[in-house]
């Protein structure tokens, strides 16, 4: 619906909107392969589809957190360089820009998740009779090879990304703060205070457990091994598809075209509604116009 809404009705015409429809398509996705893990977990974490699946889904999931860390970051600094520089950045804020940018994100988010397409994620356990994908790896592969990639792509994908973020929205609501006087500048600052709060809880809240217990895992091989931190992996893993339940409200917030549309929808929505409840009280009336004026 949102990918629809933006190249129907909204038209990309703003870098904002050519950042939400990536990153709309990054949740399609998500989407697109959650009726397979769902599958997974309730036949008992028993992978059943062969191991080119459990290879593609996998790396659809961190393809998709990771392309909308780094998109969320790019919305994030293109806000930041409209408030804080309006008049410099109309020379950098493009719609060809942001497309580019767009496309090198994929690129990467693409290229980093590519290990994971090139081996084997799946792993018969005969004690149990099931097979795992991804939750249970060979010791050797997680030492000599996982244990690295996972704490770089954490790193580079995750905590600087977050930084940058931070810092952008700081900056946003403290050039907004110097001139509260004004009607559309108080407005602004109210959306630019959401929109922090709603980017940080996906940050956060969505994607920050999740990195956190990857680089945890790994760590504790330094020490040896444990799977202490597997139940705490799988429920931080759910918790990150929240961010395509909140991705919605960014769209709102970002951008005003959005906006208009949404609040257009609304109103055209009320309106129906009362005309329909008009339609449906107006024979109980006494029939005068006078008396309905009154």
């Amino acid at each position: 619906m949102a990918i629809l809404m933006f190249i129907l009705k909204i038209k990309i015409k703003t870098p904002a909107v050519v950042y939400m429809l990536n990153l709309a398509t990054a949740d399609v996705l998500f989407v697109a392969v959650l009726p397979f893990n769902i599958v997974y977990r309730f036949s008992g974490n028993n992978w059943t589809i062969g191991d080119g699946m459990c290879r593609f889904a996998t790396a659809a999931f961190y393809c998709n957190m990771y392309c909308s860390i780094l998109l969320m970051t790019s919305m994030s600094v293109d806000k930041y360089m409209a408030v804080v520089f309006p008049i410099h950045s109309r020379s950098w804020r493009s719609k060809k820009l942001a497309w580019l940018v767009c496309i090198f994100i994929w690129f990467i988010a693409i290229a980093s998740t590519a290990p994971l397409l090139l081996t084997k994620q799946d792993l018969y356990m005969g004690s149990l009779d099931i097979t795992t994908c991804h939750d249970v790896l060979e010791l050797e592969e997680q030492e000599n090879f996982y244990m690295y990639y996972f704490t770089a792509i954490s790193s580079i994908f995750f905590f600087f990304p977050l930084l940058i973020t931070i810092f952008c929205y700081i900056e946003i609501v403290r050039t907004l703060s110097k001139n509260t006087e004004d009607i559309g500048k108080s407005s602004k600052k109210t959306r630019a205070i959401f929109l922090t709060i709603v980017v940080l809880t996906v940050f956060i809240i969505c994607f920050g457990p999740t990195n956190i217990i990857f680089v945890m895992h790994y760590l504790h091989f330094l020490n040896g091994h444990s799977e202490s931190l597997y139940f705490a992996y799988i429920l931080c893993a759910c918790i990150s598809s929240i961010s395509s339940c909140i991705d919605p409200l960014m769209y709102y917030y970002v951008s005003s075209r959005c906006r208009k549309y949404v609040y257009s929808l609304l109103c055209c929505k009320m309106s129906d509604n009362l005309q329909t409840k008009y339609e449906l009280q107006a024979p109980k009336e006494s029939g005068t116009e006078s008396s309905f004026l009154k």
